[in-house]
């Protein structure tokens, strides 16, 4: 079993999950210019980066990653898009993203699981926890279909399910402390430093939430996966 992992950005990499998973990942990086494939292999991921979900310009490979998000909503291969993964699969499949109206919401912050997360196979028990947060975009219109999951107090878009095994998070699970403070390096954050200091005073509670979530994505896709 393999996942396919498409990376927009060296400093978005897999972080914690690279660790969780336990299934081998093809990670593809197209700003090196590598090909984004047509169609993904046991598993989907799709990461997060510093362009809007409709900025082709910008990342000229991004209608080729929402083709792919398509196909592998339509085949039910399990997927997980994270952050703007989650708005180009939103957007990939008849949503709406959009410029978010409450600014950046940046930090540990709190996301809160909704009635239907009770069932789902990934969020169920997660309840209230802290996520990494860095985004200034937001998924304003869920895909037709789409299952609310979490919801948070800057942007309630925070986690969806889409048809069989394709789930979209705002939020970074993947982020570790060290991953966060590259984000914040350089920025004109005037509270970043202290925003790093609350990531990584968060952090036994983020791995406490967010690996069994990886690892039950995990689950699904061995229990999916095409013989």
């Amino acid at each position: 079993m393999r996942i396919t992992v498409i990376e927009h950005e060296a400093e978005a990499g897999l972080g914690y999950l690279a660790g969780w998973l336990g299934i081998a990942c093809d990670v593809v990086r197209p700003y090196l210019g590598e090909e984004v494939p047509a169609r993904a292999a046991d598993g989907l991921i799709v990461l997060g980066g510093a362009a809007a979900a409709w900025e082709d310009e910008r990342s000229p490979w991004q209608p080729a990653t929402r083709d792919l998000l398509r196909r592998a909503v339509d085949e039910a291969t399990p997927t997980l898009g994270i952050c703007l993964g989650a708005q180009l699969l939103t957007l990939a499949c008849g949503g709406t993203v959009e410029r978010g109206a409450n600014g950046l919401e940046v930090g540990a912050r709190e996301v809160v699981a909704l009635p239907a997360a009770r069932e789902d196979r990934l969020l169920a028990g997660v309840g209230t926890a802290l996520a990494v947060q860095y985004h200034q975009d937001a998924m304003t219109g869920l895909p037709a279909g789409a299952v609310p999951l979490m919801t948070g107090g800057q942007y309630p878009n925070q986690a969806y399910r889409l048809g069989e095994a394709a789930w979209a998070v705002q939020f970074h699970p993947e982020a570790t402390p060290e991953i966060f403070a590259s984000w914040t390096h350089g920025s004109d954050l005037d509270a970043a430093e202290d925003l790093n200091r609350e990531v990584k005073s968060a952090e036994p509670a983020l791995v406490a939430t967010w690996r069994p979530v990886a690892r039950a994505f995990a689950e699904v896709i061995r229990a999916t996966a095409r013989p």
